[in-house]
């Protein structure tokens, strides 16, 4: 018992020293950002200070260097931390979210930029789109598509009509849980707010234990949550981080039909992101009515051996019957194989816009 304890001892004496090490060293990452951030300013006093392409290649280095035993996405978070609270003592990065808050968009954002970032909610797409133009926050999050559910429509017709480049994309496990407010008679409850889409996701589970609620559609989960705190008969379909901003308690966990729910979002900026090694391109391109239009916007694709990741058909506002296609594809824009189908399909479309290059997702 003495040897045990006598080991006890110089184990946590370890640790103490070892969190000494550590404090000192981030602090020492701290100073060395706020160099980076003299001397940038020094240079150009409009410099930009988050660089997603730099962050994706410091996550991976870390990811690749890692020896466990924390798994390398676990190791990466950590490290997303620490940069983002450094990146704060630099400038604080402003994003704006479709909120309101709670809502699973918010936690996207903070995944991506690190509980350092000032987030900021907006009521509509539309309008995170007009706050990222007009220079009022620096990002922008907006889902884009979900695994089970599909595109986000709104999303894609909004990139038609604005200049705002995509910089980066985050992908998001969604677990919805069904919540009560701690007045709520759960034996009694006949009715259950969500938004639209995770009524959908949650479908079967809904029909086999609660087939006869009525089920309210609402804005967002954090409203549906919101909501619920004044109602003794309701519930909520929410995610974690709404469950702990209203208070609300679990009455089922992770009740989505499919196991493997997740959605992608995508960080929207102003500014063109350099290569960062693992990129993703993302275009939208109108094509004449015409027979063969789609083989003749897929073949160069094809003869380059460029991997689609996507391909989405939304109508054109220029004619009837009209459309354009929005595609993702690996690689970069500046990259020469990317650079040459590019050429092709402008020469082949009636019109070819990039939304952006930009670092395939990290975490």
């Amino acid at each position: 018992m003495s040897d045990t304890s006598i080991n006890l001892d110089e184990l946590r004496q370890r640790i103490d020293q070892l969190d000494s090490d550590i404090l000192n060293l981030i602090s020492e990452r701290a100073s060395c950002a706020q160099q980076v951030a003299h001397v940038k300013l020094a240079e150009d006093k409009d410099a930009v200070f988050y660089r997603p392409e730099r962050e994706a290649q410091v996550l991976r280095r870390i990811m690749a260097l890692n020896k466990g035993p924390l798994d390398s996405e676990e190791m990466a978070r950590l490290f997303r931390e620490i940069m983002s609270a450094c990146l704060a003592l630099e400038q604080p990065v402003k994003v704006a979210y479709l909120g309101p808050e709670g809502t699973f968009t918010q936690q996207a954002a903070l995944k991506h930029f690190g509980e350092s970032a000032v987030s900021l909610p907006m009521a509509a797409i539309d309008e995170v789109f007009r706050e990222v133009e007009a220079g009022a926050v620096h990002y922008g999050v907006v889902p884009v598509e979900n695994s089970t559910e599909g595109v986000v429509n709104h999303t894609l017709d909004t990139f038609m009509d604005s200049s705002i480049k995509i910089c980066g994309e985050v992908v998001l496990r969604i677990h919805h849980h069904l919540l009560v407010s701690e007045t709520t008679r759960r034996d009694k409850v006949s009715r259950i707010y969500s938004h639209p889409q995770s009524f959908a996701q949650c479908r079967k589970w809904l029909d086999a234990h609660y087939p006869h609620a009525e089920r309210v559609p609402v804005s967002s989960n954090a409203e549906a949550a919101k909501l619920v705190k004044t109602e003794w008969h309701s519930a909520a379909i929410a995610g974690d981080m709404a469950a702990k901003l209203y208070g609300l308690e679990h009455i089922a966990e992770k009740i989505e039909d499919s196991p493997d729910n997740s959605t992608r979002f995508l960080i929207i900026g102003n500014q063109d992101v350099p290569m960062a090694g693992e990129d993703k391109t993302s275009i939208v391109v109108a094509m004449r009515n015409q027979p063969g239009t789609l083989h003749a916007l897929l073949e160069p694709f094809h003869r380059h051996q460029i991997d689609l990741t996507r391909l989405e058909t939304r109508p054109s506002r220029t004619g009837v019957w009209n459309y354009v296609f929005f595609i993702d594809f690996k690689g970069h824009r500046d990259e020469p194989e990317v650079a040459a189908v590019l050429e092709e399909v402008q020469l082949r479309a009636a019109d070819l816009r990039v939304l952006g290059s930009y670092p395939i997702g990290v975490l």
